[in-house]
């Protein structure tokens, strides 16, 4: 096993603000596993997932069972970008949860993109029909409603990326 620390990356960003690829690029890292929220709840709930209210019950189950898997793997040395949205200070108090259960690194990758950005890539992903959800402009505003963004006094380490940074 490596000395390296391992490292728990956490993304927070609006719908269609890039988090899923900053996650891909991130998880081409040596000994770093990607766990995508998305991929897991499409696979398990596929006829479940109608609405927001959906998604936060089936979010719910998902996260009990992966909370404690992430931190056994965090545990065992292997880094792992949790494509989960941490959008919410709900949301980060279960991340920071996992981490106090480890000696684990962090890094909260924020991803500031503006509303009319982040909309247009919603259109073209949904056109591509490659993505889980297709999530409507209507349902962007609804969830973008919720979004806090984080602080320093949190105590994650924040990395942020913007529409002209490369992560």
């Amino acid at each position: 096993m490596s000395s390296t620390i391992p490292t728990l990356h956490l993304l927070c960003g609006k719908i269609a603000s890039g988090k899923s690829s900053l996650a891909a690029r991130l998880h081409r890292s040596a000994g770093t596993v990607l766990v995508a929220e998305d991929e897991w709840l499409d696979g398990l709930y596929p006829e479940d997932l109608l609405s927001v209210s959906d998604y936060m019950r089936c979010m719910s189950r998902f996260r009990k069972v992966m909370g404690p898997h992430v931190v056994s793997l965090l545990n065992a040395g292997v880094s792992v970008v949790l494509d989960c949205q941490a959008n919410t200070i709900a949301s980060r108090d279960w991340m920071r949860g996992i981490l106090q259960k480890t000696k684990a690194a962090n890094r909260l990758h924020v991803l500031d993109v503006p509303d009319e950005v982040c909309i247009a890539r919603l259109h073209a992903r949904n056109a591509q029909g490659h993505h889980p959800f297709a999530a409507t402009e209507e349902q962007f505003w609804q969830v973008s409603r919720h979004f806090v963004a984080p602080t320093a006094e949190e105590g994650f380490d924040i990395v942020l990326h913007g529409v002209d940074r490369k992560p």
